[in-house]
């Protein structure tokens, strides 16, 4: 299984190489919008079908980034019997 620390730099270059595609794809969607041929209407259709899921995907990264950070936060919390969001800031600036 993995755990957040070995799958978090992976995960977060994957989501900021997604964001950069997405980001690009999109700019492109907009600067040729002014194409009307049938070949470029194909061509930036296909590139919204992609685009969608990219987009979806990078939600479902985010997510699942998002519920492994807060496991980790919940086990380290019950590790250490934190009772409160005090209680784990402190520890926090205890150890570093």
């Amino acid at each position: 299984m993995e755990t957040p620390e070995s799958s978090s730099p992976t995960q977060q270059r994957l989501i900021g190489d997604l964001r950069l595609v997405i980001a690009n794809a999109e700019e492109l969607l907009k600067n040729t919008d002014h194409y009307t041929g049938v070949v470029y209407q194909s061509a930036r259709a296909k590139l919204a079908v992609a685009l969608s899921a990219a987009n979806e995907e990078l939600a479902r990264f985010e997510e699942e980034e998002l519920n492994r950070m807060m496991e980790a936060t919940h086990a380290a919390s019950a590790l250490h019997c934190d009772r409160t969001g005090e209680e784990r800031i402190l520890r926090a600036f205890r150890y570093h």
